[in-house]
């Protein structure tokens, strides 16, 4: 007979949630130090790359060619001790292409003739889908089940991703001819769509100087995969007070034009709101988001430095909204600025 483990107490668990949070922060401030040698600039773009990961969530890339997006993806799983492979996607790739299929193969002891499965490189940690609009919906459609339950289905047979799994797809924002816009479905599985923009001119010139020299900067390993898992289990106990969830509640439902109070600016340049699971993002970022930064609880400014990354991708806009270009960054910002006016209220009612 074994004898029961004793229970931790409150306060020792409450120390240990703080040392995971604190281990996390230093763990950012590292990895940031390590990308900093190889990616020039793009701070915004690291930080939101790594709040996702540290959410357990996916990223759409959006930029020209030639803005260092796969050096950083690579950079990051040589850091963090990950796996990494990129896929480019084209017009004629097969769901078999990126998934593994069933080879047959013959046994050199016995000579029986048998099927066994060849992995594909979605059996990865960290997963570059280049171009992953060039690619018919089957294919995408392969990816989609990969991104949401992690695992692949080949035949009646499933079989598990390693973890941790993530996946960073990339877009075109210029060239659209012979492309397969991505459903909205596989849209809302993307935690955060990330606009890669252009170097700032000092940013660019250190970038021309480093990449001609011939030198080749060493990393040092931040984080192990296992350390990730644990780390990502960390970032969902992060307090947040009732007010911050009310008021990524209220952006949520501001966003959709059929809500009674949305604003009339969403009624008149969306056609499609946000659904729940990007306020599950919005919450899990801001998380992310406090802890990296050392923080122990979650505030407003939290869910507002995310609200771009989650909401620019699940906004549909109008033909109005369209003709006025005026982009779905254009909304979410008009969104900031309507919605906490009627926050400041609901938030000191609750309190009282």
């Amino acid at each position: 007979m074994t004898d029961e483990q004793p229970q931790p107490s409150e306060e020792e668990t409450r120390e240990r949630e703080t040392q995971a949070i604190q281990g996390l922060a230093n763990a950012y401030a590292r990895m940031r130090q390590e990308i900093g040698k190889v990616i020039i600039g793009q701070q915004k773009i690291v930080d939101q790359l790594l709040i996702s990961l540290f959410s357990r969530g996916h990223c759409m890339l959006v930029g020209v060619p030639g803005l260092a997006k796969t050096l950083l993806v690579s950079t990051i799983s040589r850091i963090l001790q990950l796996s990494f492979r990129r896929i480019q996607f084209t017009p004629d790739l097969m769901p078999s292409d990126i998934t593994g299929t069933d080879v047959l193969q013959d046994d050199p002891e016995t000579g029986r003739r048998s099927f066994q499965f060849m992995q594909g490189p979605l059996f990865t940690n960290i997963l570059l889908a280049d171009e992953i609009n060039r690619t018919p919906p089957k294919t995408q459609a392969a990816l989609l089940e990969a991104m949401q339950e992690r695992h692949v289905t080949v035949g009646s047979n499933t079989y598990r991703l390693p973890q941790p799994f993530f996946v960073l797809a990339t877009q075109n924002p210029i060239e659209q001819e012979g492309t397969y816009p991505l459903p909205e479905a596989q849209l809302d599985r993307f935690m955060f769509n990330i606009v890669v923009e252009y170097p700032t001119a000092a940013e660019e010139l250190r970038i021309l100087k480093q990449t001609t020299s011939g030198h080749e900067p060493e990393l040092a390993t931040a984080l192990t995969g296992k350390q990730i898992l644990a780390l990502q289990e960390v970032v969902r106990k992060v307090p947040a007070a009732e007010h911050v969830y009310v008021y990524a509640r209220d952006l949520i439902r501001a966003t959709r034009p059929a809500d009674l109070e949305a604003p009339k600016f969403i009624k008149e340049y969306v056609t499609w709101g946000a659904g729940p699971r990007a306020g599950q993002n919005m919450i899990l970022g801001a998380k992310a988001r406090a802890i990296l930064e050392g923080r122990f609880h979650v505030t407003t400014d939290d869910i507002k430095a995310v609200a771009h990354p989650v909401l620019r991708h699940r906004l549909v806009t109008t033909f109005h909204a369209d003709s006025e270009s005026i982009s779905t960054d254009d909304i979410v910002e008009m969104l900031l600025e309507h919605v906490p006016v009627e926050l400041h209220d609901r938030a000191e009612r609750i309190v009282k």
